[in-house]
């Protein structure tokens, strides 16, 4: 099977070198529930080559190593390719003999605990009955949004303030609980989520989740709040993005957020992963159950291949932290439907604010913004996205397409409204200029909406990995946007911005 983790395989090279360094093989193996650690020489990286459990082996998940092995658990067995142990050096020659040293107290090691396993988390407990692990994600956010003009005049000609913001915000605080009960294939994930820039506000605080059950790596049976998969960035990466908790504005403006609803995932063929979900809409953050409509009327296909190494990074990240030494290729493929109400439409002050916009960043079901009289009730919301990308040796590029279709609306005189297309898309540029401590990267994006016009943006920025570990960063960005059509107050841009925005991140995840 190919392999579906890869961590770093330094090869040496350099003209002194007349041979590559020789490399072996360790089989470690786990059962579901349990965690086993295997000895091996990890000082030149490691590649698992082959999958050979019944549940997958994800890096950072389910293995993992350190300077001394290789870990796995939850049932992932795998053959790991290591560099061969070096041979033991010429011992020297004996010294004159000299009294021996008083012999010294023994040092008292204490197995430390909770045991700590890096993008997992902390394990608080483990036993027959279940499992426990904890993770802490937050963040500490300068803002500066005086570069951006004041005012800004949508597609209808109205005049709209552009609420301006410099300031300093402990912007998310994020706690999951992850782990299983009774059995390993029974697994939840709950978390609560804080979003303080909304202090007094309805919503800054959710406790949410879902429950899951394994069958085998083709299929897992879920229910509960997740992230719609309506783009790669709502797959499952956060907060593995090239900014710290936030996405370009085509991004924003297309995808759908956190709902509530039944999902089944899981391979097809190695390398091709899929997702479908059935949902009550698409945001249920800042929705009470008393506005949804009846039914689950929000459905979304996600497809993901990954054709050369049956991999790409962590949890399917941006940018190439790994430091692949073999080209690593996805392409991946969405579509979302659902009959949205304005009923279940979140409020502009919600924790998560994703609603149906136009381009000039107008709520489609706002009174009388088609005309005198015409109220929107309903509309018909489709979506579709195709993705790629590549990383090889800390190098990684990835493009979106993005298209919607806005059909069916219905409500008080609504009959002269056209069906209404929009499209656009991103590109992602990055690379470890230090491997493990500085990476760059540029992006952009553009959205077109015709009649109610284009926006775009562009975005410089840098992570400084200050430890070395991927848990603790400085991010730092520059952007400029033209018209963005999305905004909320834990997103750096506001709604109609133009001009320029400072956005510096000091980010803790473990």
């Amino acid at each position: 099977m190919a392999a579906l983790g890869v961590a770093t395989l330094s090869v040496a090279r350099g003209s002194e070198l007349a041979e590559p360094p020789p490399f072996t093989t360790v089989v470690c193996s786990s059962p579901l529930g349990g965690r086993e650690y295997c000895g091996a020489n990890t000082s030149k990286g490691i590649v698992l080559s082959k999958s050979t459990g019944d549940a997958p082996c994800l890096l950072g998940k389910t293995w993992g190593y350190d300077d001394g092995g290789v870990w796995v658990a939850d049932g992932c067995s795998g053959e790991f390719v290591v560099a061969a142990p070096e041979a033991p050096a010429e011992p020297p020659p004996a010294p004159a003999a000299i009294p021996a040293p008083a012999p010294e107290e023994p040092e008292l090691k204490v197995k430390k605990s909770p045991e700590y396993i890096p993008n997992v988390g902390f394990r608080l407990f483990e036993g027959e009955k279940g499992e426990v692990y904890l993770r802490l994600f937050s963040y500490v956010r300068y803002l500066n949004q005086k570069g951006l003009a004041p005012f800004y005049v949508d597609s209808f000609g109205d005049v709209h303030e552009v609420p301006i913001r410099e300031d300093v915000q402990l912007n998310k605080v994020f706690i999951p609980f992850s782990g299983w009960f009774l059995t390993p294939k029974f697994r939840y994930y709950l978390y609560v989520w804080s979003q303080n820039p909304l202090q007094g506000e309805g919503a800054q605080v959710v406790a949410a989740g879902n429950l899951s059950y394994t069958f085998n790596r083709f299929l897992t049976v879920a229910g509960g709040i997740t992230s719609l998969p309506s783009t790669r960035s709502t797959e499952g990466q956060f907060p593995y993005w090239l900014g710290v908790d936030d996405r370009l504005t085509s991004d924003e403006f297309f995808r759908g957020s956190y709902t509530s609803g039944f999902w089944i995932k899981g391979e097809i063929l190695e390398g091709l992963n899929y997702m479908a979900m059935a949902a009550v809409n698409l945001s249920i953050l800042g929705v009470s159950a008393s506005q949804l409509d009846l039914g689950l009327n929000t459905q979304t296909f996600m497809l993901a291949w990954m054709p050369t190494t049956g991999e790409f990074g962590l949890y399917g990240a941006f940018g190439d932290y790994e430091d692949h030494q073999q080209v690593a290729t996805r392409v991946g493929a969405h579509y979302t439907h659902s009959r949205e109400d304005k009923q279940e439409q979140p409020g502009t002050d919600a924790i998560e604010n994703t609603q149906i916009r136009l381009t000039d960043g107008n709520i489609v079901f706002t009174p009388e913004l088609f005309g005198p009289g015409v109220v929107v009730d309903r509309v018909t919301y489709e979506m579709m996205s195709i993705d790629a990308g590549i990383k090889y040796k800390g190098f990684s590029l990835a493009g979106e397409f993005y298209q919607r279709w806005l059909s069916n609306f219905a409500g008080l005189n609504t009959g002269g409204i056209a069906n209404i297309v929009d499209h656009g898309y991103q590109l992602q540029a990055s690379g470890m200029v230090i491997p493990r401590k500085l990476q760059l990267y540029v992006s952009g994006a553009q959205i077109f909406g015709g009649p109610y016009g284009d926006d775009w943006e562009i975005r410089s920025g840098l992570n400084w990995y200050f430890m070395n570990e991927r848990g603790l960063r400085f991010n730092g960005e520059y952007i400029r946007v033209h018209r963005s059509p999305v905004g909320y107050s834990a997103y750096p841009l506001p709604v109609g911005g133009t001009g320029d925005v400072i956005n510096l991140n000091v980010e803790m995840n473990f």
